[in-house]
């Protein structure tokens, strides 16, 4: 029997609700996590979280040393990160995020796209998981060998991995030693092999050759360098989420010499992951609108032509009269043929909207199997990789 859709509305409220509960509340001192300070939440490595003020309280005030009080493993304050898969699970879950009824429409589901478009990837190959991969943040496939890169919140902060999902490479320690890597948000890998990481945690890119020497740190005053991919002249474009700034970093990967930083665009809004076609050379920015009003924490879709002329541009207010369900853009990337494709982490699955002269046209890709969606790449073959912070795994659709 059907169900209507505001038995559908009631069920969605309930499980937001119960992931409030569940999810969004420190079990040390029962308060909500908050994106400020104090109620931040905070990654052991353990791999129990709790907020900031909690880790502050528990650690010893001369050595810093706590322990977890979950699982009694040792640790310092210093070894502890930002739960990134609840921050941005925040961002969704603020009020203008939960999607309202549109007069004259029903609200739909991750199943109405189901039935309107049948599958056009279909699920693959599963690995990684809790344990193999800790709260990962990005994905890139190797041009050259087609191995996968993964950055996350491991020992070893990036992996490497065959596309039978064999793990043949590790490095990147934890730590604030000039090749060392705090806080990964994000890889690339260049087209002669070199993989390209920005951290965080000390604002700077950082270039490792394919067995995990280091070698090139890009340190320019960056504010917090945040999505990055690779162009088709070999050069990195790499997205400055709190300055708000799109560069460009030219290099001799090989040689370790850094050649030129360049500010390609301005003025964006908090932009986050950055795709570039390697046919034609345009580029796609998703932007995070954190301004309060009602666009307040929706995201917005920008493409940009190889000589940065601003080509289309949508939001999620666009793409909610097109799309059953208000989407929530957390990924994006280029088909082969030139389509934009993103992953949906609210409705938990990857759309295409069409090529950028086609805006918004939106098709579902994956609408099945998804719990948080947070990145994806294709491969050589065409397959699609998508990394799901929900389950801390890779998975692959073929066509």
């Amino acid at each position: 029997m059907s169900i209507t859709a505001t038995e559908k509305a009631q069920i969605m409220t309930e499980l937001v609700d119960q992931t409030e509960n569940s999810l969004l509340e420190c079990k040390v001192c029962f308060e909500r996590y908050s994106p400020q300070k104090k109620r931040r939440p905070r990654n052991l490595p353990c791999g129990h979280v709790m907020c900031l003020g909690c880790v502050s309280s528990l650690a010893h005030p001369r050595n810093f040393k706590l322990e977890c009080p979950f699982c009694r493993r040792a640790c310092r304050s210093s070894e502890t990160s930002d739960c990134l898969p609840l921050l941005h699970l925040m961002e969704i879950l603020s009020p203008s995020t939960i999607n309202a009824p549109v007069p004259g429409r029903t609200t739909g589901t991750g199943e109405d796209m189901a039935v309107a478009a049948s599958h056009v990837l279909t699920f693959s190959l599963s690995f990684g998981g809790w344990g193999t991969l800790i709260n990962p943040t990005g994905i890139a496939v190797c041009p050259k060998s087609g191995c996968i890169a993964v950055a996350h919140d491991g020992k070893k902060r990036i992996k490497l991995f065959s596309s039978n999902g064999s793990c043949v490479q590790q490095f990147g320690e934890r730590g604030e030693a000039g090749n060392d890597i705090m806080y990964p948000t994000d890889v690339t890998v260049t087209l002669d092999g070199h993989i390209v990481v920005t951290d965080s945690g000390d604002r700077s890119v950082k270039v490792f050759d394919f067995n995990g020497r280091g070698k090139l740190v890009i340190s320019e005053s960056f504010s917090l360098p945040w999505g990055l991919d690779t162009m088709p002249q070999n050069d990195i474009v790499m997205t400055d989420s709190e300055a708000g700034i799109l560069y460009r970093l030219t290099a001799d990967f090989k040689k370790g010499e850094l050649r030129a930083v360049k500010k390609m665009y301005c003025n964006l809004c908090n932009p986050r992951k950055v795709a570039v076609s390697q046919t034609s050379g345009a580029i796609t920015v998703i932007e995070h609108l954190m301004a309060k009003g009602p666009s307040f924490g929706c995201t917005r879709v920008k493409v940009f032509s190889a000589d940065m002329k601003l080509i289309s541009q949508v939001d999620s207010f666009g793409l909610n009269l097109v799309f059953p369900s208000k989407p929530y853009a957390s990924a994006v990337a280029f088909s082969k043929e030139g389509h934009v494709i993103v992953t949906d982490a609210y409705n938990q699955a990857v759309f295409g909207l069409g090529k950028p002269e086609e805006f918004p046209v939106c098709k579902p890709v994956i609408t099945q199997g998804l719990s948080y969606p947070l990145a994806l790449a294709y491969t050589a073959n065409n397959s699609l990789v998508v990394l799901d912070g929900g389950d801390h795994s890779l998975k692959i659709y073929t066509a």
